[in-house]
């Protein structure tokens, strides 16, 4: 399958290249970062031994449509798209935490609730809920960024503080910021017939001490969306929500005894199964964004990806 799984480009003036779960970026000169979207699958922090077909032009694409869409309450980092992999953006300081915001007691918060947690990241659950039930208001629950292979940390507000992760200046801004965003992208769904249930957020800092938003921004890795038709007929009887998410990995993932616990070993993903996921990943596209799914070229994405940042720089 002709997927982008590892790129190795030499650009001009490129001081360095940092590698993530999915996107690769290159420091240009301390002033630009060209950020390339794989086709690489990470899930419960562990990437998949395959690529997603198109996955990494999805996210790109989806990324950069929400920051145009959301520019006008929030500054982000994004300049060009050279290629429909790649995103070019000013070079920014990242904070070292996610800024994750939760509008339903879903996914991760979900597994804890069920698990007798109370309290996330500092912040109160209140008793009686039930999986998919929207909170009172949205809550905000940060995690620390991980290393690549590492699991991301729960972590609260005050801990962020207290260890001088972010200082109280500037953690008013992100948490202002986030909500902002969410509310944006919950209107921007709720146009598109979906729930905005749950997303996290990144930020960094500009040369000149600018808090902007960076990386990917209410795409299907980073969010998870429900469908708004039939959403408070299913929770009145107790029935899973049809969502836009990649939960639908991290369930096959754990219906397959593979949860990223030690020893746990990832399952075998037939060529059947990708394709399976490469084609929701579609589905989940035009949903988001309300767009037909153009795919690009991919007899050899390497060249495209390489030529386009070229003629870019140039």
């Amino acid at each position: 399958m002709n997927t982008i799984i590892d790129t190795n480009f030499s650009f001009p003036n490129q001081k360095n290249v940092y590698k993530g779960k999915v996107r690769e970026v290159y420091n240009i000169d301390d002033e630009q970062l060209v950020m390339v979207a794989t086709d690489r699958l990470s899930a419960f922090d562990v990437v998949m031994p395959k690529g997603i077909p198109y996955k990494g032009q999805i996210l790109n694409q989806i990324a950069t449509k929400m920051m145009k869409e959301t520019e006008d309450i929030v500054p982000n980092w994004l300049v060009a798209t050279p290629d429909p992999n790649v995103a070019v953006g000013h070079l920014c300081e990242p904070f070292k935490v996610e800024m994750v915001i939760r509008g339903y007691m879903s996914g991760h918060a979900a597994r804890e609730y069920k698990a007798g947690k109370r309290i996330l990241c500092g912040v109160t659950m209140a008793e009686g809920m039930k999986e998919n039930d929207k909170f009172p208001e949205p809550i905000i629950t940060p995690a620390t960024k991980a290393e690549m292979g590492d699991h991301d940390e729960d972590i609260s507000r005050e801990d962020i503080l207290k260890r001088g992760i972010v200082s109280e200046e500037d953690y008013i801004i992100l948490e202002d910021y986030t909500k902002k965003l969410f509310q944006r992208g919950t209107e921007i769904a709720a146009d598109r017939g979906l729930i905005l249930v749950d997303t996290k957020y990144e930020f960094g800092k500009t040369k000149d001490g600018e808090i902007v938003l960076i990386d990917e921004i209410h795409t299907p890795d980073s969010s998870r969306y429900f469908y708004t038709e039939g959403y408070q007929a299913r929770q009145d009887k107790g029935e899973a929500q049809k969502q836009l998410s990649k939960e639908f990995v991290r369930q096959w993932l754990i219906s397959n005894d593979f949860q990223g616990l030690e020893g746990q070993k990832v399952p075998f993903m037939s060529d059947e199964y990708i394709t399976s996921v490469s084609e929701r990943y579609i589905e989940l596209y035009e949903n988001i964004t309300g767009d037909t799914f153009v795919k690009g070229d991919v007899s050899d994405i390497q060249n495209r990806i390489e030529e386009n940042v070229l003629a870019y720089l140039r």
